[in-house]
C-alpha cells in the first residue's frame, strides 16, 4: 500500500481498492483488424466493417486508416461516406470474431483464474494474488501483447488501475496498441479535468443530465451533492459520485462464478443499437449455440432458461422460464429464448444487449429420447460438435446465422429452423 509523504492513506484511497491490480484488455479496432488480418489486400486501406444491409445502416468499426478522417463507430453509413468515399465495405462475419476473442480469453487464465469476458473485444483480469509470479503486471501486459500479435497479428491496449472503472479508463490513453497503469497517488489528478462522459457507464443521456446540473468532469461529479444526486438519479446516485472518485468495488467474475454445475449464459454488447428485430433473433440464436456447446462440452442438461435484454436507454429485463424436459441444444434454447424474449420485447427501442442463459442443470443423459425426432436432433448435434471441435468454432453452424448479407437466404433459414426442417 502506498503511502504519501508519511501519511496513511485516506478513506478515499482505501476506498479505491488501491492494493488490486486489474487488467482492462481491449482489442484495436477488432474487427476491422480481424478482416485485415484475413484478406491481406485490405491493409493499408481505410475500410468500413458494416451489418447486413451494405448500403444503410451504421459503421460496426471503422479500422484507424479511416478514422484519420473522422470516422466514428456507431455513425451512419451515409455520414461516413461523405467523410470518407474511398474507404472499403467489409460485412461482419460475428462467428470468425467470437472465435478468435475465445481463443485470446481462454490463453489469459495463464495469468489469473479472475479474467471476466466483458464484450466480445474486451477483457478484465484480476491479477492482484498472482503477478508477482511474473515479475510486475507491466510485464505480463506485455507478454499478453506479444502472444497475442505473434499468435493472431493482432494489436490491443491494455489498462492496469486498482480497479475496473479505472483499468478501463487507462486502456484507452494510448490507442491503438498502448499499454498505460493509473498508480493510486494519480488517480485525483486524472479525474480532475476529465470529461465525465469518459467515464465507463455514462452515456449521452446521463451526461446531458449531469451538464444540466453544472457536471461536467469526473472531479466535478465526485465532489458534488450526494444527496442531490439521490434526489436526481435514484440508487444510481450514489454510484455515480463514487465514479467521478475513481471508486469502484466490483469484482473480476470469471464465467463460472456462480459455481459448478448451478448456470450457464453468455450475453453478447451489440455493436450498435438494433432496431431490427430479426437480426436481434440472429444474435439470440448465437448466444444460444454458444450456451448449447458449453453445456454439451461439460455434459449437462438444463431446464430452466432465461433471457435479458437491455435497450438503448438501459432499461434491463430479465425473465425465465421452467421447462419440463431438460435441454442442451442449440436450437431448443434459441426457441424457448425467443418466446421469452417475445414476451419482454418493446418493439419500438433499439436493443443493445442481449444474454442466454440455462439453469437448473443436471450431468446430460440419464434419460434417453422417446420420440425419434429428438433422437434425430441428438445425433445431428452430435455430428456437428464433432465437426466443430476438429475445425473450430461455427464451422458448421444454422443457415441463419451463415448468410450475413442475405436477408432472404437468412430470413427462409430462420422460418426453417423455427419449424425443425433443417
Amino acid at each position: 500500500m502506498m503511502i504519501r509523504k508519511g501519511l496513511q492513506p485516506t478513506l478515499q484511497e482505501k476506498e479505491r481498492g488501491q492494493e488490486r491490480i486489474i487488467l482492462h484488455l481491449d482489442l484495436d479496432a477488432f474487427f476491422a483488424q480481424v478482416e485485415e488480418v484475413a484478406n491481406p489486400l485490405l491493409q493499408g486501406k481505410p475500410i468500413f466493417v458494416v451489418g447486413h444491409s451494405m448500403t444503410s445502416g451504421v459503421v460496426l468499426t471503422a479500422n484507424y486508416e479511416a478514422r484519420k478522417y473522422g470516422v466514428k463507430t456507431g455513425m451512419s453509413l451515409r455520414d461516413a461516406k461523405n467523410l470518407c468515399p474511398f474507404a472499403l465495405l467489409v460485412p461482419a462475419d460475428c462467428s470468425k470474431y467470437s472465435d478468435t476473442a475465445e481463443q485470446i480469453f481462454a490463453y489469459l487464465v495463464t495469468y489469473t483464474p479472475l479474467v471476466e469476458v466483458f464484450s466480445i473485444d474486451e477483457a478484465f483480469m484480476d491479477l492482484t494474488d498472482t503477478y508477482s509470479f511474473w515479475g510486475t503486471p507491466e510485464r505480463i501486459a506485455q507478454r499478453v501483447k506479444r502472444w497475442v500479435l505473434e499468435s493472431f497479428h493482432l494489436t490491443l491496449s491494455i489498462g492496469i488501475a486498482p480497479n475496473k472503472l479505472l483499468a478501463k479508463l487507462a486502456s484507452d490513453r494510448n490507442k491503438p496498441n498502448g499499454l498505460f497503469r493509473i498508480r493510486p497517488s494519480e488517480v485525483d489528478a486524472i479525474l480532475k479535468d476529465l470529461p465525465v462522459q469518459e467515464l465507463c457507464g455514462i452515456g449521452e443521456r446521463i451526461k446531458f443530465h449531469l451538464n444540466q446540473m453544472g457536471i461536467f468532469t469526473a472531479g466535478d461529479l465526485g465532489q458534488f451533492s450526494e444527496t442531490v444526486l439521490l434526489e436526481r438519479f435514484g440508487i444510481i446516485g450514489s454510484v455515480l459520485k463514487r465514479m467521478g472518485q475513481g471508486i469502484d468495488h466490483s469484482p473480476v467474475l470469471p464465467a463460472d462464478h456462480w459455481g459448478e454445475a448451478k448456470s450457464m449464459s453468455h450475453s453478447y454488447t451489440l455493436p450498435r443499437p438494433v432496431q431490427n428485430r430479426e437480426t436481434a433473433f440472429r444474435y439470440l440464436l448465437w448466444l444460444a449455440e454458444k450456451v448449447g456447446r458449453r453445456l454439451r462440452r461439460r455434459h449437462y442438461e438444463g431446464q430452466t432458461l432465461h433471457t435479458t435484454v437491455r435497450f438503448s436507454d438501459f432499461e434491463t429485463i430479465s425473465k425465465q422460464k421452467n421447462l419440463p424436459f431438460f435441454v442442451n441444444d442449440g436450437k431448443s434454447i434459441f426457441e424457448h429464448a425467443k418466446r421469452i424474449f417475445t414476451g419482454i420485447d418493446r418493439p419500438r427501442k433499439p436493443i443493445r444487449l442481449l444474454s442466454v442463459g440455462v439453469s437448473g442443470l443436471r450431468p446430460a443423459g440419464r434419460e434417453k429420447w422417446l420420440f425419434e425426432e429428438f433422437k434425430k436432433r441428438g445425433r445431428l448435434t452430435k455430428a456437428f460438435d464433432s465437426i466443430n471441435d476438429k475445425y473450430g468454432e461455427f464451422t458448421l453452424r444454422p443457415a441463419f446465422l451463415a448468410f450475413p448479407g442475405d436477408e432472404k437466404i437468412a430470413s427462409r433459414a430462420l422460418q426453417l429452423f423455427g419449424s425443425g426442417r433443417h
